[in-house]
């Protein structure tokens, strides 16, 4: 096909393309290790001369097809898929940062991102200065330093829902010849395109909106191609100088445009090893078949909820950016015209202890560590997913101690209402 196709066909489509006589479905490869007739092909593939499988570790074609459908998607040049969304931003970022480094990152990120980098990545030599993504340019801007190597941000924060201006901190990347990398979970490319706004690398917790039914855990990394690793070849001699575990390959030399996703594959992979097994691959193509479909409606039921809860006198404020009293509408509407997700932050008058008796009276509405899938669930993440966060901390994440993160599903918009209206009560 000439045209491009559309974000709805390559949710169905996209990925996987069987040959006559092979399956219509994409299959499940269950298995470790693939056949060699030679001990030189075998060798080849090993010294990245030629591509293929040989290792589940490395590649599997139930997860190249996967990964190849998540980068059409956003519009890049080649995925990875991980075993969490965890391990997806942890890669992404010891992709192109090692011990003496050092990363700008958006302080309004989900809590398990925040501790990632502000704690366990810094035991690997790598420190990390946390923003206030809403500042000035200038002030974002005087972060950086020499050893900066990446600016990092989430499209729609969990849990807090502010909206990241993609452009600017594009633009203050690239002023300081670093990466722009994005967490795209909330929004989806259904919604947001992050390359479009001059963000050069996305990754996915695929446990969300993308698998949809909450029955896998797993990440994904895409390289847009746009970044030009060899222009600031100082800044990244990981990819723009020979590599010696692999007889002196150069992965911008040898891979061109898909340098970044080599080198995060067959180096990173290849020795850490959070791949997502075929399964849970098999089980997220299941739910990017139909992503297109439940994100409207994820967007017009969290959109009712959040207008009923705004209106409601036992609410104290609702942080939705589909509202439009809310401080983020217009970068919403600019970034994610057609909505941005189904999570709504909110709090109630009264206490802490208040907002926990409210999520105990919930009937159909459950309590879970999740959020993002089909199902309406709700958490308090000061006493659940951000608790290992100081108050203090918990402010600069944009988590205020009365936070409730309700994730509205797919069910029917007047029975989620009814529920919260009657644990109100």
């Amino acid at each position: 096909m000439n045209n491009p196709l559309k974000p709805e066909t390559l949710c169905v489509q996209g990925g996987w393309q069987p040959k006559k006589g092979e399956p219509r479905v994409l299959p499940i490869y269950q298995s470790t290790t693939f056949k060699y007739d030679t001990s030189e092909q075998m060798a080849k593939l090993f010294d990245l001369e030629e591509s293929g499988y040989f290792y589940t570790r490395l590649q599997n074609p139930t997860n190249d097809a996967v990964a190849s459908k998540i980068a059409a998607l956003e519009g890049g040049v080649g995925a990875m898929l991980t075993s969490s969304g965890q391990a997806a931003n942890f890669y992404a970022v010891f992709n192109i940062c090692e011990a003496g480094d050092h990363m700008v990152c958006s302080s309004t990120i989900y809590g398990g991102t925040f501790n990632l980098f502000g704690v366990t990545i810094k035991k690997l030599g790598i420190d990390v200065t946390f923003v206030d993504p809403d500042a000035p340019e200038e002030e974002i801007s005087a972060a950086f330093r020499p050893n900066t190597k990446a600016l990092f941000g989430e499209t729609l924060s969990n849990p807090g829902m502010s909206v990241l201006d993609i452009e600017k901190f594009a633009r203050i990347a690239h002023s300081h010849g670093v990466p722009l990398i994005v967490d795209n979970t909330f929004a989806t490319p259904i919604n947001c395109r992050p390359f479009e706004w001059g963000a050069d690398i996305v990754t996915h917790s695929t446990t969300k909106y993308m698998d949809g039914h909450a029955t896998s855990v797993g990440g994904a990394v895409v390289d847009s191609g746009n970044f030009d690793w060899d222009a600031h070849a100082d800044k990244f001699p990981g990819l723009t100088t020979p590599d010696e575990s692999y007889h002196g390959l150069t992965y911008t030399k040898a891979f061109g445009k898909m340098a970044y996703m080599t080198k995060a594959t067959a180096q990173l992979m290849r020795d850490l090893g959070s791949i997502q097994s075929p399964m849970n691959s098999f089980l997220l193509n299941l739910g990017l078949e139909t992503l297109h479909l439940r994100m409207p409606q994820h967007c017009k039921n969290a959109q009712q909820v959040a207008e009923w809860l705004e209106a409601n006198e036992q609410v104290a404020w609702v942080n939705f950016p589909g509202l439009k009293s809310n401080k983020y509408y217009e970068l919403a509407q600019k970034y994610m015209p057609n909505g941005t997700c189904g999570v709504i932050a909110f709090g109630l008058k009264g206490s802490r202890e208040d907002a926990i008796r409210f999520m105990d009276s919930l009937k159909m509405i459950c309590i879970v560590t999740h959020v993002a899938d089909a199902r309406t669930c709700v958490l308090h993440p000061a006493s659940h997913t951000h608790r290992q966060l100081s108050d203090e901390q918990l402010i600069e994440a944009g988590v205020a101690p009365d936070l409730i993160r309700l994730s509205v599903g797919i069910e029917n918009a007047d029975d989620i209402i009814a529920d919260i209206e009657q644990a109100l009560k």
